[in-house]
């Protein structure tokens, strides 16, 4: 085997990503604290071609120069907004027909792997503070939160970790309909 050099990878410009279709998706982060972890999502997001990003609370927004950092230049292809209060946005998704799908431990929550996606539905998956969660009032109004199994000791992911095992999910699951 032989790496593969960059060139080779067939990437996308800036300008291509914005005229390619998109994930039906768009990211809400709830008070997410690390810039490191905003950075990261906004890659992630890049990589699946998701719709947006929504950040909320005291989550930073771009340019930060510690977002910048994981984020190697995702800020300028994935658009993104922010909007104070998570539940406004989360409510106006609501109303412009999104599925508000919460990443929770909570009762009566899917696993990742059993949440039906549905290709003819739009998804917004939130991701909340890294030792709070996503805020009891954004949960209420959920239309289901999902889960990711974890079988060690410790009983969460990092958020960049859990938006790359989401989204890798939801692509699967909507590319193979």
């Amino acid at each position: 085997m032989r790496k593969r050099l960059n060139e080779e990878l067939g990437r996308k410009s800036i300008s291509e990503f914005k005229k390619s279709d998109k994930l039906p998706v768009i990211i809400v982060l709830d008070n997410v604290r690390s810039h490191y972890n905003i950075g990261s999502v906004f890659r992630t997001a890049d990589a699946f071609l998701v719709k947006k990003i929504i950040l909320c609370g005291i989550t930073a927004t771009p340019p930060h120069r510690d977002i910048q950092k994981t984020a190697l230049g995702a800020t300028e292809s994935v658009d993104w907004v922010y909007i104070h209060e998570t539940l406004e946005a989360v409510k106006e998704l609501k109303r412009d027909g999104y599925t508000i799908v919460a990443v929770e431990q909570v009762e009566g929550s899917y696993e990742l792997q059993d949440f039906p996606v549905d290709r003819d539905k739009k998804y917004a998956l939130i991701f909340g503070h890294e030792i709070s969660g996503v805020s009891q009032d954004v949960v209420d109004i959920c239309d289901a939160c999902i889960e990711i199994p974890q079988f060690g000791t410790k009983h969460s992911f990092n958020i960049a970790v859990s938006a790359g095992i989401v989204l890798w999910e939801f692509n699967r699951k909507l590319s193979s309909q």
